[in-house]
């Protein structure tokens, strides 16, 4: 009997929920942008009552979530990267190496991966019976960033408390795999580990996701040794289905491509517009989409400042100003 589960690519669940082991939480390895994404994305495929080894993973749900368009050589290079790459994790007293995968085969005209996983990462998969995580993975999807992903993983671990625990700098850095094999460490200088890695992760995981942190640093003499996130979790409710939760108009309207009916979508739970009255007169005005195309644009090179309550600057931009008093503010 085939132990292959696969993944159903109707509707998703309104809140898809990753469930994993501490210890691979704080792991230290180095994975890309994308790679951390296909981790993502088969941790929430897993089962916690299932011990099955292989999965068969639908690419064309991968890019619903993401918003991305996957090449077969671009996910293929990057799962044998992820092969040959270790997680290096502490359980009790024992400094364990383990690998993901035992394999992982790409069906081309399915558009389909079966990926069959290691034994040894199970324990760490499924041991849910005291010490997990627990995190959305709309919202870490979401974040651009490789360092944005990890810190928003880490910090989730500590989402039910004010801050995280303190964190040495050097053995943080080789959480994130910015330490190689030699000791030589990405971004040296303090400074531009803060400015570059630090800060940049915080905007995003502050705008993006369900938590909002803040950094505590933690000074030895005049230089900076550690610190921790102080971490609170936002009063609205984060759902995004990325075009499951909100019926989209049909047909669409005059000149606007079904993709860029989904793109909009997105920019409105990004926003904070959930109201379903206010996003049906959006997506059904070839006007206040093209506005709104813009609004997004601007905010996300930066021309555009937005300090709070996204969705409340597009709807004055759109002469929707009596709507916004109802748009939940972005925290």
């Amino acid at each position: 009997m085939s132990n292959q589960v696969q993944a159903p690519v109707a509707e998703a669940p309104k809140q898809l929920q990753i469930r994993q082991h501490n210890a691979l939480t704080l792991a230290k390895y180095d994975y890309s942008e994308i790679q951390l994404d296909f981790l993502f994305f088969l941790l929430s495929k897993l089962r916690a009552d299932s011990k099955d080894l292989t999965y068969l993973l639908h690419v064309s749900e991968l890019a619903k979530l993401t918003g991305n368009n996957y090449n077969t050589k671009y996910l293929y290079d990057a799962t044998k990267e992820m092969g040959s790459r270790v997680f290096e994790v502490t359980l009790h007293e024992i400094k364990r190496q383990v690998w993901m995968f035992q394999s992982v085969d790409y069906h081309e005209g399915k558009a389909t991966i079966e990926v069959t996983l290691s034994e040894k990462i199970l324990p760490l998969l499924f041991d849910l019976k005291g010490n997990f995580t627990s995190y959305e993975l709309q919202a870490v999807l979401k974040l651009s960033s490789k360092y944005a992903k990890r810190i928003y993983q880490i910090c989730s671990m500590w989402k039910d408390k004010p801050q995280t625990q303190n964190f040495d700098l050097y053995e943080f850095k080789q959480m994130l795999g910015m330490i190689d094999k030699d000791g030589n460490e990405s971004y040296a200088r303090f400074g531009t580990f803060k400015q570059q890695v630090l800060d940049r992760s915080i905007r995003q995981i502050n705008q993006l996701t369900d938590l909002h942190i803040a950094l505590k640093l933690e000074k030895t003499g005049k230089a900076y040794t550690g610190f921790a996130f102080t971490i609170e979790n936002k009063a609205y409710n984060l759902q995004l289905d990325f075009g499951n939760s909100h019926k989209l108009p049909s047909p669409a309207p005059a000149g606007i491509s079904h993709q860029q009916m989904e793109s909009a979508e997105r920019f409105l739970d990004e926003m904070g517009v959930f109201q379903e009255k206010i996003r049906h007169q959006i997506l059904s005005s070839p006007a206040h989409l093209k506005n709104l195309f813009k609004f997004a644009h601007q905010v996300r090179t930066g021309e555009v400042k937005v300090k709070s309550n996204a969705g409340g600057m597009l709807l004055t931009i759109l002469g929707l100003v009596d709507a916004s008093k109802k748009a939940p503010k972005k925290e």
